[in-house]
């Protein structure tokens, strides 16, 4: 292959040099298996593979079962716990990990280790929908989904997706559980929520594909999750059973609709729920984990799916609950699956599942044909060429400077101006002007950016259960300022649809919003705005998501006319805030 150089006129700009760096680091990560993945993994099912067949006639039927199932590892345990797993590896064999809480280095130098124990090298996994720092210290955080629903240039979530993969890939992983693909039509979801790209179908479909098709260029393997939605349910299947009490019809058009689209789009894996659908299967208590007639009939036959099909983690509440004893393990592999993820006690369901193809209740070229698709990703992230992960400048690799850098590009493309009739336009960068922050006791991002822009200024702070005497108080003070900026901050770990404020404080915040001179900016959830009666009158009101850093720096930037928002709301909040709504350009100060 020729290269040529070119030289460019005028100077770059950052942003390109932010790409050029990126592109640099993301195709010294692709070049070990760029050959293997000139196809997609779902074309590269079609094709006969030597490798996939030379290691498969080397295996028995225990070996063969012990494939399918991948084993849960934490690098923040200690060593008895590491060395657990390592032993679980050593006799069980298992076809891959997935890792949890820990640290990228210590993880790193695990799965090397995990790797030497390996007959077959390990197919690496992890939950990282907003990147490695949804389970690792150290490590960047991209938005989240919900965030990332609000973003107009999908393009940006597809190069967060490369961005996302080279991570993955830096730490030898190979498969990320994400995207989700649900479609939150219930505000008070409880487990997918804030994780969904919003509640309109089409949207949620675009901006999966993008996401997926970002990781899979970057060389990472993919799964769309939770088949057939998880988006409408009021029960956290972690705990219990969800019941979706729906129409075939409905499901038909509105919750399987993503999955069809990022199928289409060669998706190259689907993870599927704990929930009780009668509709699609009438057995009493059985979750579409185990159903047959939803993972087979419905995703496998009707849909054409011909990639990884997942199981959610088989220790969940939703599903042992009904099934236990490893009674679940094997209808999960019965009704479709292909990868059986995180079983409550992998050895018992190796034995159920290998006696039963021996009495014939389990056809063996079912078995086989599942071992060979998982031989077939281990072959396509290139595990037959297998090599240890650089231990080398790992903190430095992914807390790079170009990733952050769109980290704070997605966040500026997402906050979203619900309301101003003005006011911003209006706000006097040289006059007195109060920067207050609701729900922390401590100043913010928010505050120390806008500090930055308004001179004259002076910091408050009201925690989240403050006293009617302390906002009284408050209230007072900031009645000698001509114009107030307020940061409302969820500062809990996940944003969720209800802000844990005392009454005095959300009554606090309906009487800011009757300032005439106030902006508010909500950093949560957006559908926290739902839950703050008196806000609508808000003179100019800011939706920024979550409680980050980017976020908090974009509204800032906003507020003082630095950036033009750009971000539309991606669910429907109430009557008033709608999906969709958003002001682009500001208004003129009347």
């Amino acid at each position: 292959m020729m290269f040529r150089l070119l030289i460019f006129e005028p100077v770059l700009t950052q942003r390109t040099v932010r790409l050029l760096l990126s592109a640099a680091l993301l195709l010294a990560a692709a070049q070990t298996t760029f050959a293997q993945q000139q196809n997609n993994f779902i074309s590269s099912l079609s094709e006969q593979n030597h490798w996939v067949d030379s290691v498969f006639s080397k295996l028995n039927r225990k070996q063969k079962v012990a494939q399918l199932f991948f084993i849960r590892a934490h690098t923040n345990k200690g060593k008895a716990y590491s060395d657990s797993i390592a032993g679980v590896i050593k006799h069980q064999q298992p076809g891959g990990l997935v890792f949890f809480q820990g640290g990228p280095v210590r993880q790193a130098a695990l799965s090397n280790q995990y790797q030497q124990f390996a007959h077959i090298p390990l197919l690496i996994a992890m939950d990282g929908e907003w990147g490695l720092g949804m389970r690792l210290d150290s490590t960047l955080s991209y938005p989240y989904q919900m965030t990332l629903g609000a973003i107009q240039d999908d393009k940006l979530i597809n190069q967060m997706g490369q961005e996302v993969a080279y991570d993955f890939k830096r730490l030898g992983m190979h498969l990320n559980f994400a995207p989700v693909v649900d479609i939150n039509n219930n505000p008070d979801n409880p487990v997918i929520n804030y994780r969904s790209f919003g509640d309109n179908k089409y949207k949620v479909a675009l901006k999966a594909i993008a996401y997926m098709q970002g990781m899979q260029q970057g060389g990472l393997l993919t799964t769309a999750k939770h088949f057939p939605g998880h988006g409408d349910t009021n029960v956290d299947s972690h705990y219990d059973l969800p019941q979706l009490n729906f129409t075939r019809t409905r499901l038909d058009t509105l919750e399987e609709y993503p999955f069809k689209q990022v199928i289409q789009a060669g998706i190259s894996g689907i993870m599927v729920a704990h929930m009780s659908i009668p509709v699609l299967d009438s057995t009493k208590n059985l979750p579409s984990t185990l159903s047959r007639p939803i993972i087979t009939g419905l995703l496998k036959d009707s849909l054409g799916f011909k990639g990884l099909v997942v199981s959610d983690a088989m220790e969940m509440k939703g599903v042992v609950k009904y099934f236990p004893e490893g009674e679940a393990d094997l209808r999960a592999f019965m009704a479709g699956n292909d990868i059986i993820e995180l079983s409550e006690n992998s050895m018992r369901a190796i034995r159920k599942i290998k006696k039963a193809v021996r009495q014939h209740v389990i056809n063996e070229s079912e078995l086989d044909g599942k071992v060979k698709k998982v031989l077939a990703a281990k072959y396509w992230v290139g595990l037959n060429r297998y090599q240890p992960t650089d231990l080398q400048n790992i903190p430095e690799n992914l807390n790079r400077e170009p990733a952050k850098e769109l980290i704070q590009e997605l966040s500026n493309a997402a906050v979203t101006l619900l309301q101003d009739n003005g006011l911003i336009q209006r706000l006097n960068f040289e006059q007195r002007t109060a920067l207050v922050s609701i729900g922390t006791a401590t100043n913010t991002t928010f505050q120390l950016e806008l500090a930055k822009t308004f001179a004259n200024n002076t910091l408050f702070n009201i925690d989240k259960k403050a006293s009617g005497n302390d906002v009284t108080k408050l209230l007072n003070e900031l009645k000698t300022y001509g114009q107030i900026v307020i940061g409302v901050h969820d500062t809990r770990l996940r944003p969720q649809s209800k802000l844990d404020y005392s009454d005095a404080v959300k009554n606090l915040i309906a009487q800011l919003a009757t300032s005439p001179n106030a902006a508010i900016s909500i950093f949560a959830n957006p559908y926290t705005i739902a839950n703050l009666p008196g806000i609508e009158k808000a003179s100019a009101l800011i939706a920024a998501y979550q409680k980050d850093d980017g976020m908090q720096r974009a509204a800032a930037k906003v507020i003082s006319r630095q950036l033009t928002p750009s971000g539309k709301l991606p669910v429907t909040v109430n009557t008033i805030f709608v999906n969709g709504s958003g002001i682009g350009p500001f208004k003129q100060a009347l």
